[in-house]
């Protein structure tokens, strides 16, 4: 099975490790990987460590902890061999690195079957003066962003905030922006359900991530969707949509499924596995902000693409 990977980006002094080691601590049962450049800025409570060799710090928790020493693909590749495998990835790049340098690496074939590169984080600092965002490795961190988180905020003066979102929103980023108090980030935003793993029931109202700013609805079918009806419905939906993703079968394509991504307002799809017997002919997650959307709005957009 796949593994996705979070991509995390942002100037030096961001604020990228302490969401990483917010993720490592709190992974909510996740077994997550993570990939950085120094462990020594890795201050992981001592009661989580279990051990460490060859480069890899093992936590109680079930996730691991490893150092970038050789080229990229080879530490990932490694990470892929493990046993059991991780469930997620992490990659925390340097303050310095033109992160699109990397998601081009990310694309190898071989790396992307196994690894695909799902969501990219950038962490900027909420105190970050707008004139910094002419700096041209700055506004490439922000646009190969899905979400961009604003740290730092307890340490900024009160209209640094809205100043920083109001410079990002001049750049056009597409990101959804979020406030990262304290490395704290919706989970749901960096790991949204993974279809694959197990199929989500249609459900009567929709799910909350921990912050309230957001929330995920659920759609299922039992029949085939039509692939043009779809790009429709999802060009009505794009503006509301922080994320999705999903699988689904369609009636161009019968008997194999199509991974659906949704984020930054750009969608792609990809060809899947066969479609496995017993679950249904389509699954797809949709998180939007808090009231946007609604179960029957999204409802009655998605059963226009189910095949007559």
């Amino acid at each position: 099975m796949p593994v996705p990977i979070l991509l995390v980006t942002g100037f030096l002094g961001a604020g990228k490790t302490t969401i990483v080691n917010h993720l490592l601590a709190n992974a909510e049962g996740r077994r997550i990987a993570a990939v950085v450049n120094d462990f020594g800025a890795i201050n992981i409570d001592a009661e989580l460590i279990v051990g460490a060799s060859d480069g890899v710090v093992s936590l109680a928790n079930g996730c691991i902890c490893c150092t970038l020493e050789s080229d990229l693909l080879r530490t990932l590749s490694t990470l892929l061999r493990r046993d059991p495998k991780p469930e997620y990835i992490v990659i925390e790049t340097s303050g310095v690195a033109d992160p699109s340098d990397i998601v081009r690496n990310l694309m190898d074939p071989v790396i992307l079957r196994e690894a695909p590169l799902e969501t990219v984080l950038c962490v900027m600092d909420a105190g970050t003066p707008p004139s910094a965002l002419d700096d041209a490795l700055q506004r490439s961190q922000l646009r190969v962003a899905d979400i961009v988180a604003l740290s730092k905020l307890d340490l900024a003066d009160e209209g640094a905030g809205v100043r920083i979102r109001e410079a990002i929103r001049a750049q056009r980023v597409p990101a959804v922006v979020v406030d990262a108090k304290h490395g704290e980030i919706p989970s749901a935003l960096l790991f949204p359900a993974n279809v694959d793993r197990a199929p989500a029931p249609r459900e009567p109202g929709p799910k909350r991530p921990a912050e309230d700013r957001f929330e995920t609805l659920s759609w299922t079918s039992e029949r085939p969707l039509s692939l043009p009806r779809l790009q429709q419905a999802i060009g009505k939906l794009a503006p509301k949509l922080a994320r999705a993703k999903g699988l689904f079968e369609t009636i161009e394509q019968p008997g194999r499924q199509m991974v659906f991504q949704f984020a930054a307002g750009r969608a792609t799809l990809a060809p899947g596995e066969a479609l496995p017997a017993g679950v249904p002919r389509a699954r797809i997650v949709f998180i939007a902000e808090l009231g946007v959307l609604s179960k029957a709005e999204l409802d009655g957009i998605m059963e226009a693409c189910v095949a007559g």
